[in-house]
């Protein structure tokens, strides 16, 4: 798993070194203007206006906007496997716990501004520019490999397919709860509650179904 969700945090190609002073400007400045500004904003002129530099620098760095939003999705998968070395990959804990938590951790981080905002922008720049709707979809398939594992562990009747759709479905159904109970949406103070059935009920899901089962429900609505 960790080879899985680590893979979009290799090297990419581009005139960048992490750590530098320009580039992190540049990096701040880039997630400052599509989580505050939004997606028509996020342009190389509006970013270099909002770190102080003149265009040229950044495009020397960062020559289209594409390459700022791969560095920016690495650099979340980075600090997502953090937390899930961290918390989740214990030897102590059962797939049960490990799922409940991996739900939790993702559950938490809607609730945040960065994570409510950033990610609606992304999903509105992917609308319209291929190369980032495959970066997006890269970064969810690697989210769903998580998922996945967790609900193999925990049901190991079911088949690969099946168990690919049951993390899909968890982890759409955690996506959407972004526009109710995200950062300042009209249910935030319900999260802790859908928090809770969340963890419970998604584990009690992969636990439960039988193999063939969806593809029985998936007849009876045909």
């Amino acid at each position: 798993m960790a080879e899985a969700l680590t893979e979009l945090a290799r090297p990419r190609p581009g005139i960048y070194s992490r750590g530098s002073e320009t580039v992190d400007s540049i990096l701040k400045a880039a997630l400052s203007v599509l989580i505050d500004e939004g997606a028509a904003a996020f342009t190389i002129r509006r970013i270099a206006a909002a770190c102080g530099m003149k265009v040229g620098n950044v495009s020397y760095h960062f020559p289209r906007k594409e390459m700022l939003v791969q560095v920016l999705l690495d650099e979340i998968v980075t600090n997502y496997d953090v937390k899930l070395e961290m918390q989740v990959r214990q030897p102590n804990l059962s797939a049960e716990e490990r799922l409940r938590l991996v739900i939790k951790i993702c559950l938490d981080d809607i609730c945040g501004k960065r994570t409510t905002r950033l990610f609606t922008e992304l999903w509105a720049l992917a609308n319209h520019n291929d190369f980032i709707a495959d970066r997006v979809r890269a970064f969810y398939g690697k989210v769903h490999e998580v998922i996945g594992e967790y609900v193999s562990a925990i049901n190991p009747r079911l088949s690969k397919e099946e168990v690919a759709t049951v993390a899909l479905f968890i982890s759409a159904s955690m996506e959407g709860t972004t526009p109710f109970l995200g950062y300042q949406k009209p249910w935030a103070g319900d999260m802790p509650a859908i928090t809770a059935i969340s963890t419970e009920w998604f584990v009690r899901l992969a636990k439960s179904l039988e193999p063939g089962e969806i593809a029985l429900m998936t007849r009876r609505l045909t």
